[in-house]
């Protein structure tokens, strides 16, 4: 792990206006490092985030009820503003015990946690009345990632059935964010590498200027439309887009990864092209 270049991004994108940072999100290969590396990330991250007054968001990934209590805790400890957690996908487990799993790690800690609800990686579905329990019975629950395909009716579901208690962030790249905001979503929460033209989208659609805020976001389709065919391979090119950008010294991605062909690559090109004006 480059350890001075995750220091320059998190400084990168502070600067730049990004309104929270969150370490070991699924586009962040979180399992793909070692134990140590991870504690290490966390200790980066944590620190240039109270240097520059943006709030940390530390993802729980540990499919262990006990081991993901004793990782919410330990993220607390370390200074973490909020959490995000992952619920246990690996072999399916019962719907009470999701739940459980939700609840124990919401009730560990005093600060922040946001359910991260992305089928399409997990294989695991959970029906919005779950989360909106979630939200009634355990106050840590304030926010939600929603990451489904379609999200759309999803969102709709969460803001209505908690009396829009529940604050929504749109996943998935951000492919329906303003859709997703025209529901009650309050943010997004995509890959990095094009941070920027992300807050250009969002500050237009806070200025009431749908026209500027569709001409961003179309920019970031026709990227996302290629580069993100599969997760690997968005995790690949966003490494790209960074390292192209200067913002990491390297774009090396640990096996087994995506391994895109010359055509890819010259598509891919093309699309930086376009969407680097912005």
């Amino acid at each position: 792990v480059d350890y001075d270049s995750l220091r320059h991004l998190v400084r990168t994108l502070a600067e730049g206006g990004c309104h929270a940072l969150t370490l070991f999100g699924i586009a962040g290969e979180y399992y793909k490092l070692t134990d140590q590396e991870r504690t290490r990330m966390v200790e980066v991250v944590i620190d240039e985030c109270q240097r520059a007054g943006v709030p940390s968001i530390l993802s729980v990934t540990a499919h262990a009820t006990e081991v993901a209590v004793r990782e919410a805790r330990a993220f607390q400890e370390a200074g973490a503003d909020a959490l995000m957690l992952l619920p246990p996908f690996f072999l399916s487990p019962p719907a009470d015990e999701l739940y459980n799993h939700m609840r124990a790690v919401g009730e560990a800690v005093t600060i922040p946690v946001m359910v991260q609800y992305a089928p399409e990686q997990t294989g695991v579905a959970i029906p919005p009345a779950v989360l909106q329990q979630l939200a009634e019975e355990v106050p840590a629950y304030e926010y939600f990632k929603i990451e489904c395909k379609p999200p759309g009716a999803y969102i709709t579901s969460m803001v209505e059935g908690t009396n829009r208690k529940a604050k929504i962030l749109v996943g998935n790249a951000g492919y329906q964010m303003i859709e997703a905001f025209d529901r009650g979503a309050i943010g997004v929460m995509p890959g990095c590498s094009m941070y920027d033209v992300y807050l250009k989208v969002y500050d237009a659609y806070q200025a009431g200027d749908r026209e500027a805020a569709y001409t961003y976001h179309g920019a970031i389709l026709q990227m996302l439309n290629h580069i993100r065919q599969n997760v690997e391979m968005i995790i690949s090119y966003e490494k790209r887009i960074l390292y192209k950008r200067g913002i990491i010294a390297s774009d090396v991605c640990r096996h087994p990864t995506f391994r895109p062909d010359p055509f890819f690559d010259r598509v891919f090109e093309e699309c930086y092209d376009r969407v680097s004006q912005y």
